[in-house]
């Protein structure tokens, strides 16, 4: 009988780590990130072999994953939901039993945050949470050492504010992240749409530690006075029913970065971070049924603002393959 015992080098979510581990990773990432600018970089994890287990789909997350594993030498083996008998025909701990013995290392990406819990806690080599519905710690490295590159500085000193539906992976991630280390992190949603109680219980008490500020409120002016950055993310997550547009468009208007939202913040630097995908247009499906049913030409953020120079989301997205590298590094470097 396997025992469970969770190996050195997971990331499951971000309050596992002290704020010094998850700034080294940061620190780690920005250093490897100008090693492969200037062509130094070496190749520290030659001969390692890693499986990338998706069960939701994904452009950045994947495509992050390869590229970091590649450039520094290691193996991947790709797992879509067709792919394996995972959940269906095995049990999550049988196939981490199996995984385990054939790879150093496991990403994956999903539903719920129990299944990666399983991953780490039975494969006996380090497991990486790519989302599940509850956590995106991968996202957050990547946000930080964006908002680091933007506001050179002490991270404390850094203020976000999300503005959104503010229960979902990405809201409730960086208010974790934020009260872990100690920036002034705001979460702007409806009453309704607001993190869950024990989300905030754990950020308040993280908050404790480090003198984080945290304010979880729906008024939005409040919310993004003299912020650095502001946040947004899809109204309606993966795996929610289409039908819910229906609700959140209504209840989320006030929340949309726009360049009205934007000046009301008082500083003319902010920048705006997303995750993406964004719908900021009508070009693609989902686009084009929002302006159809609502008379609404994107959703979250205005284009206008998505094209401009005050968005960094392409910054985000190549940092997430930099930050990626630097778990994977660090997981597995001999």
């Amino acid at each position: 009988m396997t025992i469970a015992v969770r190996a050195p080098g997971c990331l499951i979510k971000e309050l596992d780590l002290t704020k010094e581990e998850f700034l080294d990773l940061v620190r780690l990432a920005a250093e490897l990130k100008r090693e492969k600018r200037l062509g130094t970089e070496g190749r520290r994890l030659t001969g390692r072999n890693i499986a990338l287990i998706f069960e939701k789909a994904s452009t950045r997350t994947r495509c992050a994953f390869e590229v970091a594993a590649y450039d520094q030498g290691a193996h991947v083996t790709y797992i879509g939901t067709d792919g394996s008998h995972l959940g269906h025909k095995e049990s999550v701990r049988d196939t981490a039993r199996v995984l385990g013995r054939l790879y150093d290392g496991i990403e994956y990406r999903g539903f719920d945050q129990s299944v990666v819990e399983d991953l780490a806690e039975f494969a006996g080599v380090p497991v990486w949470n790519g989302l599940t519905d509850q956590w995106h710690p991968t996202q957050m490295l990547a946000d930080v050492l964006t908002m680091l590159e933007h506001r050179p500085g002490r991270i404390e000193e850094i203020s976000c504010c999300y503005l959104g539906d503010g229960r979902n992976n990405v809201a409730r991630s960086l208010l974790v992240t934020g009260a872990l280390l100690g920036m002034d992190v705001r979460i702007a949603a409806p009453a309704t749409l607001q993190p869950p109680a024990d989300v905030v219980a754990a950020a308040r008490a993280a908050a404790a530690g480090s003198g984080a500020r945290i304010l979880v409120t729906d008024d939005v002016d409040a919310a993004v006075r003299g912020a650095d950055f502001l946040y947004t993310d899809v109204w309606v997550s993966m795996g929610e029913p289409d039908e819910v547009w229906d609700a959140r468009v209504p209840q989320l208007l006030p929340y949309r970065i726009t360049t009205d939202l934007l000046a009301a913040t008082g500083t003319p630097t902010t920048k705006v971070l997303h995750c993406l995908p964004a719908l900021h247009d009508a070009e693609t499906s989902v686009g084009r049924r929002l302006r159809d049913r609502y008379g609404l030409v994107g959703a979250e953020i205005a284009d206008d603002v998505f094209a401009s120079d005050r968005t960094i989301v392409l910054d985000q997205a190549e940092n997430r393959m930099h930050t990626i590298k630097a778990v994977l590094v660090t997981a597995l470097e001999r």
